[in-house]
Formats: structure tokens, sequence, C-alpha cells
């Protein structure tokens, strides 16, 4: 899809701001600028730049901050908070990078614990006032606690959160939690017991807000600030949802793939769980003061053992309490990803040694960009362990048009389905929301730059091809086979064209009357139109089965009564399926 504001601006209006650096920090920095590297390199081919890379993947703006030795060494912004108000970004640009606000409000409930206002191991409801969780027979006689709610191990429902668009009716914390109108996600409820696994829950993260608002008595942004934000000095960040209007020129402007977010960001009630407005370098702040924390060198908001507490897994070898750790080849981090509509974000930093880094961005599909960067640091300032993977030399092989042809087509893998498709004299697989150029590295054989797995053809005994199989890290992976995708007639088509409803309330966390789905027919070519502003093209596979290249990872089924009329189809991603039935 084209989006309305032009990427291209990027490749020529990259700025940063005038800051002086000493000439060993400046050369670090044009060291991760100009040497992004994935974990496939072509024979020949030179790392890539910051520029090159974003405008590959259609960022608007970044910013980044790096901590070394305990110290923030350098931050630095690139592109635009705002590309129609040709706002540059800088380090003082707040952004809206969601989840990593857990890790914050993880620091919050931590202190009321540190000050015996609440016990991490009894049942949140001792300390819900203003809504109870409503216990059933799935939770199995168990309790519910705090620890729970921070590590993601309450066995709750509700992944994450929309948000809301400005202007729209905000509702309650309570009537979020309950899945009531005006909310616009389901209902908080247990899915498995508590205690047995982790399954993250920006649901449960909610509820720690509501207890915290409850136990303190004070709005949930001004007493986090006060207790938290401020005396860790990150006095550029704030949980108030929405932002002042004179906060408004510092904050970026949200983008998703082929769109302004509408009214430039969403309103998140769900503060805890999505609503940090920050920067960089305030993250930076709060990944220096855990560690020195950690070290008990240091002890604004938490003491050592609480920080201790904080970073310890729980019940999960790999989830702390409200961040995420991992031990790499010896070296330990804590960090936090996140993901908004229109931003997103990640941090990491070490336990030992003092390093860290931040990187933020107003666009959604950064997780390429993001290892790159972090390769990228981490070669420079030789940090052991932070680094994603080594980079792998592939010498790339042109083949004729004659072989390369014949790999065109769809592979199909359960309910995933990749396109290959030649556009001009290139070859691509439409493998995400952006297509990946293809590499071959022989000729049965190719890679995408931004993926780690190299994709093996697979033929029968004539040599036609009939699949291809992905070897990740040197392991094979999976196989997908070779699907044709069929030419329907105007008779069969028709038929299915007309609008359908969701059956069930929520589909994922949308609410179902903000859905409506139609089948079209432009040209004679299908589509399905989505709140009449998104049209996908609908690709057939069998008279009833068909997938959308805009939406790769799902596959759909008509249901066809006996008398041959359409009542629905099902739309299945692997892991949920939804039903829509035909409108009368």
């Amino acid at each position: 899809m084209k989006a309305f504001y032009l990427y291209f601006i990027l490749l020529v209006s990259y700025t940063s701001i005038a800051q002086t650096y000493s000439p060993e920090v400046e050369a670090k920095i044009k060291q991760v600028e100009n040497n992004l590297f994935r974990y496939f390199k072509i024979e020949g081919q030179a790392n890539e730049t910051i520029k090159q890379r974003m405008a590959l993947y259609k960022i608007v703006g970044l910013s980044i901050a790096v901590v070394n030795d305990y110290k923030i060494e350098w931050a630095k912004g690139y592109g635009w908070a705002d590309s129609a108000e040709k706002r540059s970004v800088t380090p003082e640009t707040v952004f809206e990078p969601g989840s990593i606000s857990k890790s914050l409000n993880s620091v919050g409930i931590l202190k009321l614990a540190q000050n015996k206002q609440i016990d991490l191991y009894t049942d949140i409801n001792n300390y819900l006032t203003s809504w109870k969780f409503p216990y059933d027979t799935t939770s199995k006689g168990k309790k519910i606690t705090m620890a729970n709610l921070l590590s993601h191990t309450a066995g709750l429902t509700v992944h994450g959160f929309l948000g809301y668009e400005v202007g729209d009716t905000i509702p309650t914390l309570q009537q979020i939690l309950d899945g009531k109108r005006p909310a616009n996600s389901e209902a908080v409820r247990s899915e498995i017991e508590p205690g047995i696994k982790h399954m993250y829950s920006g649901g449960g993260t909610t509820i720690s807000q509501l207890i915290l608002t409850d136990i303190t008595k004070q709005p949930y942004d001004k007493w986090m600030f006060e207790n938290v934000l401020k005396p860790i000095g990150m006095t550029n960040s704030s949980f108030s949802q929405p932002q002042p209007k004179e906060k408004q020129k510092l904050m970026a402007t949200g983008y998703l793939k082929d769109r302004v977010v509408k009214g430039k960001y969403h309103v998140y009630p769900e503060q805890a769980a999505a609503g940090l407005w920050t920067t960089p370098t305030d993250l930076a702040k709060f990944i220096i003061e855990t560690q020195q924390s950690l070290k008990g060198k240091s002890n604004k908001v938490l003491t050592q053992q609480t920080t201790q507490l904080q970073l310890r897994p729980y019940i999960d070898s790999a989830v702390g309490l409200g961040v995420f750790t991992d031990n790499r080849n010896g070296v330990k981090y804590f960090s936090h990803g996140a993901g908004n509509a229109g931003f997103s974000g990640y941090y990491t930093g070490s336990y030992e040694g003092g390093n860290g880094i931040v990187i933020v961005c107003n666009a959604t599909d950064v997780i390429g960009l993001r290892n790159e960067l972090i390769n990228s640091v981490a070669t420079a300032y030789q940090w052991k362990g932070l680094e994603v993977t080594e980079s792998v030399t592939k010498k790339e092989v042109k083949l004729s048009e004659n072989k390369a042809d014949k790999f065109i087509g769809c592979y199909q893998t359960g309910t995933n389905i990749n396109e290959i498709y030649k556009k001009g004299n290139t070859y691509y697989l439409q493998a995400a929301a952006n297509p990946w150029q293809i590499h071959f590295t022989s000729d049965s054989s190719f890679i995408n730059l931004e993926s780690i797995s190299e994709k093996i053809f697979l033929f029968n005994k004539e040599g036609k091809v009939e699949g291809l199989r992905r070897i990740v890290l040197n392991r094979a992976g999976d196989s997908a086979k070779k699907v044709e995708v069929l030419k329907l007639s105007k008779i069969d088509l028709q038929k299915f064209v007309g609008d359908y409803k969701i059956d069930e309330k929520f589909i994922g966390n949308y609410a179902i009357d903000e859905i409506t789905n139609s089948v079209i027919i432009n040209d004679g070519v299908p589509f399905l139109a989505v709140n009449k502003n998104t049209k996908c093209k609908m690709k057939f596979i069998s008279k009833n089965e068909f997938f959308m290249t805009e939406d790769p990872g799902a596959l759909y089924t008509f249901q066809i009564d006996s008398d041959g009329k359409v009542s629905g189809f099902t739309g299945n991603d692997g892991e949920k399926s939804v039903t829509l039935r035909r409108s009368k």
C-alpha cells in the first residue's frame, strides 16, 4: 500500500541535535551509524547506514541512547518526529513506546511492597477496593498475587490494548477490566490457573494499576511521577493520558504502515501497561539506576534487595517482575520491548558492567532494525553477549529467468502462506507486511536480508518445485508446500459477494462494531474490504479457501451449505479462529 506521507523524504532529511561529544565518542557514533549488519550479508556488500535501513523499513523517526560504564555516553535523534510539520527527532522528543511502561510500573509496585503497603504474595483482592477480581473455577481455588501480575504468571486474558482515538470517550479502569462499553477490549479474566506458566497479559498489569490507585488514593500518573520518575531523574517522562497541550510540540506523531495514526497518537487509560511517554535518555537513566541499585550504590527508589527481587526470574526462567531476563553467553541482561499504535521501542541493560541501549521509533515494524542497531552498538563497544548474532556472508548467484521463474508461486505452512513474485527483474518474498527481496545463493536456495533463515527449494522426482524448507541458524526448520492460486469464474466469485458479521463479541481485542467485512469485486478481482478503508486482494487456493498477501499469517475458509449458498467464512491464524456469518 502507498503511504500518503513520503518516506523518500527520509533519504535527504535526516537530522540530529547539534551536540558535541569527545572525538572518541564521535568515532563510536559514526561506527554505529555506518555499520548496521544483519544475520546474512551478501559477499562484497558494505554494511549499511541507519539512514538506509530506516528508509527500507519505512521508519519515519528514530531516537537512540547508549549507556556505557554506568553513564549515558550519547543520545541522538534521526528522521522526523512529524514529517508533515518538518519537526525533526531530537533527544528531547517524547515517544509513546507502549509496554516499556510495565518496567516502570513494576518499580512503583515494588516501592509499595518495600514500604510494607502491599504483600507481593497475597491475594490481590485484599488490596482492591474499587473493583474485585471475579475468580471462577478456572483458577482452581488458587489466588492471584501481585508477583503473578508483574511476571505475567497470573493466567489472565487480554495480551495488549488498542488505545483510543483522540476525542473518544475514555473508559474507566473498571469498565476496561470488565470489558464494558466504551472499553474496546474484552474482560480481563482467568484463562488458566495462576502460577503455572508465563502468559503475557497487559490486562494483568492494568489490575496492578488499579491496586496502586486504590492503595495510594492518588491518580496513577501523579503518584508515579512523584515517587518513581522524578527521583530517577526521568523528568521528561509522564504517564499522563492524554498529555497536556503544552507538551505536544515535543511529542512524536505515530505512523502505521500506510498512514498517520488518526489524531497523531492513541490515548491509553491503561497507563501501567502502555501509557508512558518518554525519551531514550530518560529510559537510560532508569537502566543506570537499576544497575547501580543492583550493586548497592544507589537507592533513589528501590533498595538493592528489592532491585534484586525485580531482576530475579519468577516461575519462568526468562521473566522477572516487570522485566525480561536473559543470560547471553554468561552475560546477564534485563530488557523490555514495546509497541503502541504507531510507536515501538526496546531497551536492554547489563546486570554488570553498566552497559545498555534504548531504541524508540514512531513506527510499528522495527524488529529488524532494532536487532541491527544492537549488533552495531555491541560491535562498536565490544560488549560481550549483547550482539544478536554474528553476520554470515553468502555469495549471491544470478539465475537465468527460466530457472528463477519456476519458483514463483505461493507456499503454505499450516495457515501461513507466503508468496514469491517478480517485479521488473527482481524477485520478492511476501512474508510480512513489507516484501523481502530474494537473493539466490544457489540454483535451489535463497536468503532475505530481513530474515535469519535460508530457504531451500524442494523438488519432486520429475524436478518440479513442490515446496521449500527453512534452515534457521544451520538447523532444519519447517517446510512449506507449493500451492496453486486459482482463478475462479465470475459465477463462483459472485456467490461470495456481500457483508459478513462476526459471531463473537471480540476478534482479538477488536470489538465487533468496529469491524465490518465485505467481499467486493473490482474489475473481476475479489477483495475483502475491512471498515471500508482497507481492501485486501483475495487469492484462492481452492474453491472455498483464500488468503491475502497483506495478511500472510491467516487462512480463510468459506462455509457453503448443501444447497450451494455461502453462509459465512472462518479466519484462522494458527492460534485463534473467528467465524463471520453472512448478513441477511
